[in-house]
């Protein structure tokens, strides 16, 4: 460990929650350089929903190697761009009625929204760019504009502008979407007209705030309305997460631009992407670029995810039946506990449970590391404890992490009521 805390800097987070060193992994599970064992419900904060070291997906990486495949290059054509490509049209756009070009960014989600604020902004010939509370968006700085997380913004050490911030869905039982239908009809109201409104429709980081169907299709009508893009950033939602390929699918809204990143590789690789709608598609050649703008690797793993988990809707079934049986666990814990929980928060296999307070939340993530298992918190005050395993995991895998959790639940009770007593 002593390398680390020479040389790495110490913005470093996840490894302060789970000091050891990592040395292999398999499907849900981590391995130590000691041989500990790990039931991993992290999944790199939703970059391996179909697990680690995945064997088909490892298998087709290595033939692509071994056959000397193109690892990099920049963005010129290539055999494996053309198969992720075609896969994307076949499993994911064709089924359900899209048609998107596709802009391959940086390797980085908050790359890809980069390169959405700044399309949107170059198309329309507007600066603004309306944003919602809890969102989390990036940490480079046009992405950070539209974060809501002071943690994260006050890292900036600049102002952060062009962004007007509205209510989520629910949030402090404001209507937002009312308030801003309103600023916007008023020349007075001081709201320059947007050039895009940017959402997660299920905020991950901001605390697993879901977005219900009904407020998409209000926002949705009202963006058209008002000639605003549409920006869905999917990149933590997206892939599966939420039980549909795209979070936003069950709204039946279609945005004008949809980011993704993280699982989108399949293996965990650096990939990210913008699916624009193509009368939107106004680049001029090389306006955003970058040197790994071509991750060839990562396409080769990202059409064999799409090819075998999205051909037909098994993959699906066996999210919503995995997140029935977290959700099971949830309701009867917060049940039994009132004291400890307020209630279930999410929706398909991106869900958790509301802890009445930080301390708590961070207590059961501990004990549940202590126990074994990997898991992280979300919320703005790190309330919620987040069950993020890969999308992969076997129903047996499942019950030993829910059995898990359920016993550093107990633990924490224990604590927690003799304290009180």
């Amino acid at each position: 460990m002593d390398i680390f805390k020479k040389r790495e800097s110490q913005v470093r987070s996840y490894s302060n929650s789970f000091p050891v060193v990592f040395k292999k992994a398999k499907g849900c599970w981590l391995e130590t350089d000691q041989g500990e064992r790990y039931l991993d419900f992290l999944a790199g904060a939703g970059s391996l929903n179909y697990g680690h070291n995945n064997p088909v997906l490892k298998q087709a990486l290595l033939e692509y190697i071994e056959a000397d495949g193109i690892t990099h290059g920049l963005d010129m054509h290539s055999d494996a761009k053309a198969m992720f490509l075609k896969s994307l049209q076949r499993y994911i756009l064709v089924p359900r009625d899209l048609d998107y070009k596709v802009q391959f960014t940086g390797p980085t989600g908050t790359n890809a929204v980069e390169a959405a604020l700044k399309l949107a902004r170059k198309v329309t010939g507007r600066s603004n760019i309306v944003a919602f509370t809890n969102g989390f968006h990036g940490c480079t700085a046009g992405a950070l504009a539209a974060t809501g997380n002071q943690h994260h913004r006050g890292g900036n050490g600049a102002p952060l502008s062009n962004v007007t911030r509205i209510p989520f869905d629910g949030y402090a039982n404001i209507d937002g979407l009312a308030f801003f239908e309103t600023m916007l009809s008023d020349n007075s109201s001081g709201m320059d007209k947007p050039a895009a409104v940017l959402l997660e429709t299920v905020q991950g980081e901001g605390g697993l705030n879901v977005a219900s169907n009904e407020w998409l299709q209000r926002l949705s009508k009202l963006c058209k309305a008002h000639d605003i893009l549409l920006i869905v950033d999917d990149i933590q939602a997206g892939c599966g997460r939420t039980g549909t390929f795209f979070s936003f699918e069950p709204s039946g809204i279609k945005p004008d631009m949809v980011t993704l990143s993280k699982s989108i590789g399949g293996y965990g690789l650096p990939m990210a992407i913008v699916l624009l709608k193509p009368e939107l598609d106004k680049w001029k050649p090389g306006e955003h670029n970058g040197t790994f703008r071509g991750n060839n690797h990562a396409f080769v793993t990202a059409a064999k995810a799409l090819e075998i988990y999205w051909a037909n809707d098994q993959f699906a079934t066996h999210i919503g039946q995995c997140s029935e049986m977290v959700s099971n666990t949830i309701q009867r814990l917060v049940k039994r506990y009132p004291e400890l929980f307020v209630q279930q928060k999410g929706r398909g296999m991106m869900i958790g449970i509301e802890c009445r307070n930080g301390d708590l939340s961070d207590e059961i993530a501990k004990t549940c590391f202590e126990l074994g298992m990997v898991i992280e918190t979300a919320g703005p005050d790190d309330e919620i404890v987040k069950f993020f395993c890969p999308l992969t995991i076997t129903e047996q895998e499942l019950e030993q992490g829910l059995s898990i959790f359920e016993n550093a639940v107990e633990s924490v009770a224990t604590k927690y009521f003799k304290k009180a007593s």
